[in-house]
Protein backbone atom coordinates (compact mmCIF):
# COMPACT_ATOMS: atom_id res chain seq x y z
CA UNK A 1 0.00 0.00 0.00
CA UNK A 2 1.46 3.03 -0.78
CA UNK A 3 0.02 7.12 0.00
CA UNK A 4 -2.63 8.09 -2.03
CA UNK A 5 -4.11 4.55 -3.12
CA UNK A 6 -7.45 3.39 -3.41
CA UNK A 7 -8.47 0.36 -1.59
CA UNK A 8 -11.66 -1.80 -1.56
CA UNK A 9 -11.48 -3.51 1.81
CA UNK A 10 -12.74 -6.68 2.85
CA UNK A 11 -11.97 -7.60 6.83
CA UNK A 12 -12.58 -9.66 9.42
CA UNK A 13 -11.38 -8.39 12.66
CA UNK A 14 -12.00 -11.59 14.70
CA UNK A 15 -8.75 -12.49 12.93
CA UNK A 16 -7.16 -9.23 12.38
CA UNK A 17 -7.24 -9.07 16.45
CA UNK A 18 -8.03 -5.25 16.30
CA UNK A 19 -10.91 -3.44 17.24
CA UNK A 20 -12.15 -1.62 13.54
CA UNK A 21 -11.19 1.55 14.80
CA UNK A 22 -7.63 0.67 14.75
CA UNK A 23 -7.36 -1.06 11.71
CA UNK A 24 -9.36 1.69 10.16
CA UNK A 25 -6.27 4.69 11.73
CA UNK A 26 -3.76 2.40 10.42
CA UNK A 27 -5.02 2.50 6.86
CA UNK A 28 -5.75 6.07 6.88
CA UNK A 29 -2.10 6.52 7.90
CA UNK A 30 -0.82 4.87 5.76
CA UNK A 31 -2.69 6.08 2.77
CA UNK A 32 -2.56 9.69 3.94
CA UNK A 33 -4.71 12.74 2.97
CA UNK A 34 -5.37 11.80 -0.68
CA UNK A 35 -5.93 7.96 -0.01
CA UNK A 36 -9.61 6.46 0.27
CA UNK A 37 -10.59 3.25 1.41
CA UNK A 38 -13.72 2.05 0.13
CA UNK A 39 -16.08 -1.22 1.90
CA UNK A 40 -19.49 -3.10 0.77
CA UNK A 41 -22.22 -1.99 3.14
CA UNK A 42 -24.51 -4.25 1.35
CA UNK A 43 -28.33 -4.65 2.79
CA UNK A 44 -30.34 -7.43 2.43
CA UNK A 45 -33.54 -6.92 5.10
CA UNK A 46 -35.32 -5.09 2.78
CA UNK A 47 -35.98 -7.21 0.28
CA UNK A 48 -38.49 -10.02 -0.56
CA UNK A 49 -36.24 -11.47 -3.40
CA UNK A 50 -33.06 -12.10 -1.53
CA UNK A 51 -31.65 -15.80 -0.06
CA UNK A 52 -31.98 -13.33 3.83
CA UNK A 53 -35.79 -12.70 3.27
CA UNK A 54 -36.13 -16.67 1.97
CA UNK A 55 -34.24 -17.67 5.13
CA UNK A 56 -35.88 -15.65 7.54
CA UNK A 57 -39.60 -16.52 6.10
CA UNK A 58 -38.81 -20.43 5.48
CA UNK A 59 -41.48 -21.98 8.07
CA UNK A 60 -43.52 -18.98 8.37
CA UNK A 61 -47.57 -19.44 7.13
CA UNK A 62 -48.90 -16.62 4.47
CA UNK A 63 -50.47 -14.26 7.10
CA UNK A 64 -47.05 -14.49 9.00
CA UNK A 65 -45.02 -13.79 5.71
CA UNK A 66 -47.81 -10.96 5.07
CA UNK A 67 -46.83 -9.13 8.30
CA UNK A 68 -43.24 -9.99 8.15
CA UNK A 69 -43.48 -8.31 4.79
CA UNK A 70 -45.17 -5.45 6.07
CA UNK A 71 -42.81 -4.62 8.92
CA UNK A 72 -39.27 -5.01 6.87
CA UNK A 73 -37.68 -1.47 7.19
CA UNK A 74 -37.27 0.38 3.94
CA UNK A 75 -33.68 1.43 2.85
CA UNK A 76 -32.76 4.83 3.87
CA UNK A 77 -29.21 5.74 2.72
CA UNK A 78 -27.89 7.73 5.33
CA UNK A 79 -29.74 5.92 8.22
CA UNK A 80 -30.20 1.93 7.22
CA UNK A 81 -26.84 -0.30 8.34
CA UNK A 82 -25.17 -2.55 6.61
CA UNK A 83 -25.79 -5.98 6.77
CA UNK A 84 -23.45 -9.08 7.29
CA UNK A 85 -20.54 -6.79 5.91
CA UNK A 86 -18.38 -6.90 9.19
CA UNK A 87 -17.44 -3.97 12.13
CA UNK A 88 -14.89 -2.88 9.61
CA UNK A 89 -17.62 -1.77 6.94
CA UNK A 90 -20.23 -0.23 9.76
CA UNK A 91 -17.00 2.26 11.01
CA UNK A 92 -16.01 3.61 7.21
CA UNK A 93 -20.11 3.86 6.94
CA UNK A 94 -20.44 6.23 9.99
CA UNK A 95 -16.99 7.88 10.12
CA UNK A 96 -17.49 11.32 9.79
CA UNK A 97 -17.24 12.49 6.32
CA UNK A 98 -18.18 8.94 4.91
CA UNK A 99 -19.86 9.21 1.89
CA UNK A 100 -22.39 6.12 0.89
CA UNK A 101 -23.69 5.17 -2.63
CA UNK A 102 -27.32 4.91 -3.22
CA UNK A 103 -28.10 1.53 -4.22
CA UNK A 104 -30.99 -0.02 -2.00
CA UNK A 105 -29.48 -4.12 -2.02
CA UNK A 106 -25.63 -3.20 -2.67
CA UNK A 107 -24.41 0.42 -1.43
CA UNK A 108 -20.50 1.30 -1.00
CA UNK A 109 -19.00 3.56 1.72
CA UNK A 110 -16.14 5.55 1.43
CA UNK A 111 -13.99 7.78 3.65
CA UNK A 112 -11.20 9.91 2.00
CA UNK A 113 -10.12 12.41 -1.12
CA UNK A 114 -12.37 10.77 -3.52
CA UNK A 115 -15.19 9.21 -1.73
CA UNK A 116 -17.56 11.58 -3.03
CA UNK A 117 -16.93 10.86 -7.32
CA UNK A 118 -16.50 7.07 -6.38
CA UNK A 119 -19.57 7.32 -4.43
CA UNK A 120 -21.45 9.30 -7.39
CA UNK A 121 -24.54 7.70 -9.06
CA UNK A 122 -25.29 4.19 -8.38
CA UNK A 123 -27.84 3.19 -10.69
CA UNK A 124 -30.70 1.90 -8.75
CA UNK A 125 -31.25 -0.66 -11.63
CA UNK A 126 -27.56 -1.99 -11.56
CA UNK A 127 -26.19 -3.86 -8.42
CA UNK A 128 -22.15 -4.17 -9.14
CA UNK A 129 -22.00 -3.50 -13.25
CA UNK A 130 -20.47 -0.42 -15.13
CA UNK A 131 -22.68 2.24 -12.92
CA UNK A 132 -21.79 1.33 -10.18
CA UNK A 133 -18.81 2.03 -7.67
CA UNK A 134 -17.30 -0.87 -8.88
CA UNK A 135 -16.55 0.29 -12.32
CA UNK A 136 -14.96 3.87 -11.04
CA UNK A 137 -13.00 1.86 -8.91
CA UNK A 138 -12.04 -0.12 -11.66
CA UNK A 139 -10.94 3.07 -13.74
CA UNK A 140 -9.51 4.60 -10.77
CA UNK A 141 -6.65 2.07 -10.62
CA UNK A 142 -7.78 0.99 -7.09
CA UNK A 143 -6.76 -2.04 -5.22
CA UNK A 144 -8.29 -4.94 -3.29
CA UNK A 145 -7.58 -5.31 0.06
CA UNK A 146 -8.58 -8.82 1.71
CA UNK A 147 -7.94 -8.98 5.66
CA UNK A 148 -8.35 -12.08 7.46
CA UNK A 149 -10.84 -13.36 4.23
CA UNK A 150 -11.01 -15.13 1.18
CA UNK A 151 -11.51 -14.64 -2.25
CA UNK A 152 -15.28 -15.92 -1.63
CA UNK A 153 -16.13 -12.69 -0.59
CA UNK A 154 -14.47 -10.55 -3.35
CA UNK A 155 -16.86 -8.37 -4.72
CA UNK A 156 -14.27 -7.18 -7.54
CA UNK A 157 -15.35 -10.62 -9.06
CA UNK A 158 -19.26 -9.68 -9.89
CA UNK A 159 -18.08 -7.20 -12.08
CA UNK A 160 -16.79 -9.89 -14.48
CA UNK A 161 -20.43 -11.46 -14.33
CA UNK A 162 -21.64 -8.23 -15.79
CA UNK A 163 -19.27 -8.30 -18.99
CA UNK A 164 -19.95 -12.33 -20.11
CA UNK A 165 -21.68 -12.42 -23.21
CA UNK A 166 -25.45 -12.36 -22.53
CA UNK A 167 -24.91 -12.87 -18.34
CA UNK A 168 -28.74 -14.58 -16.55
CA UNK A 169 -30.66 -12.27 -15.69
CA UNK A 170 -33.42 -12.04 -12.75
CA UNK A 171 -36.12 -9.65 -10.77
CA UNK A 172 -35.04 -8.01 -7.35
CA UNK A 173 -37.46 -6.27 -5.47
CA UNK A 174 -37.07 -4.34 -2.26
CA UNK A 175 -38.53 -1.84 0.01
CA UNK A 176 -36.97 2.15 -0.19
CA UNK A 177 -38.42 5.28 1.67
CA UNK A 178 -39.49 7.95 -1.09
CA UNK A 179 -40.84 10.98 0.05
CA UNK A 180 -41.16 9.80 3.79
CA UNK A 181 -43.62 6.71 2.75
CA UNK A 182 -42.83 3.01 2.18
CA UNK A 183 -42.61 1.97 -1.35
CA UNK A 184 -41.82 -1.03 -3.01
CA UNK A 185 -39.58 -1.21 -6.50
CA UNK A 186 -38.96 -3.73 -8.62
CA UNK A 187 -36.22 -3.93 -11.39
CA UNK A 188 -33.90 -6.83 -13.47
CA UNK A 189 -30.05 -6.75 -13.04
CA UNK A 190 -28.00 -9.62 -13.58
CA UNK A 191 -28.20 -12.75 -11.19
CA UNK A 192 -25.30 -12.41 -9.31
CA UNK A 193 -23.17 -15.61 -8.29
CA UNK A 194 -20.47 -15.85 -5.61
CA UNK A 195 -20.03 -19.63 -5.44
CA UNK A 196 -17.38 -20.35 -7.16
CA UNK A 197 -15.68 -17.22 -6.15
CA UNK A 198 -13.18 -19.17 -3.98
CA UNK A 199 -12.13 -21.33 -7.05
CA UNK A 200 -11.75 -18.21 -9.21
CA UNK A 201 -9.35 -16.15 -7.02
CA UNK A 202 -7.08 -18.98 -6.00
CA UNK A 203 -6.26 -19.92 -9.86
CA UNK A 204 -6.14 -15.92 -10.13
CA UNK A 205 -3.22 -15.88 -7.41
CA UNK A 206 -1.94 -19.22 -9.18
CA UNK A 207 -1.55 -17.64 -12.43
CA UNK A 208 2.30 -16.64 -11.33
CA UNK A 209 0.85 -13.11 -13.03
CA UNK A 210 3.12 -11.14 -9.79
CA UNK A 211 -0.75 -9.42 -9.19
CA UNK A 212 -1.03 -10.27 -5.90
CA UNK A 213 1.36 -9.51 -2.84
CA UNK A 214 0.70 -11.49 0.57
CA UNK A 215 1.24 -10.22 4.18
CA UNK A 216 0.34 -9.75 8.04
CA UNK A 217 -2.05 -7.37 9.30
CA UNK A 218 -1.98 -8.13 12.88
CA UNK A 219 -2.63 -11.19 13.16
CA UNK A 220 -4.23 -11.86 10.02
CA UNK A 221 -3.35 -13.04 6.61
CA UNK A 222 -3.45 -9.84 4.07
CA UNK A 223 -3.99 -10.05 0.16
CA UNK A 224 -3.27 -7.08 -1.47
CA UNK A 225 -4.14 -7.05 -5.77
CA UNK A 226 -5.02 -4.39 -8.45
CA UNK A 227 -8.73 -4.80 -8.74
CA UNK A 228 -8.62 -4.24 -12.83
CA UNK A 229 -6.32 -7.53 -13.28
CA UNK A 230 -8.90 -9.49 -11.09
CA UNK A 231 -11.58 -7.97 -12.70
CA UNK A 232 -9.89 -8.82 -16.01
CA UNK A 233 -8.94 -12.39 -14.74
CA UNK A 234 -12.90 -13.29 -13.92
CA UNK A 235 -13.89 -12.40 -17.38
CA UNK A 236 -11.82 -14.72 -18.88
CA UNK A 237 -12.51 -17.68 -15.84
CA UNK A 238 -15.80 -17.19 -15.65
CA UNK A 239 -16.65 -17.45 -19.02
CA UNK A 240 -14.19 -20.88 -19.25
CA UNK A 241 -16.22 -22.44 -16.07
CA UNK A 242 -19.37 -21.31 -16.39
CA UNK A 243 -22.52 -22.90 -17.74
Amino acid sequence: MRPGDTLLVHASLRRVGSGPGAVLAALLDVLGPEGTVVVPAFTAGNSDTSPDYRDRTRGMTHRQRVLHRASMPPFERDRTPSERMGRFAEVVRCAQGAVRSAHPQTSFAALGARSGELMACHDEECHLGERSPLARLERAGAHVLLLGVGYEVCTAFHLGEYRLPDPPRRLYRCVVLRDGARTWISYEDVALDDRDFGSLGSEFEAGGTAAVARGRFGDAQAVLFPLARAVEFAVSWLAENRQ
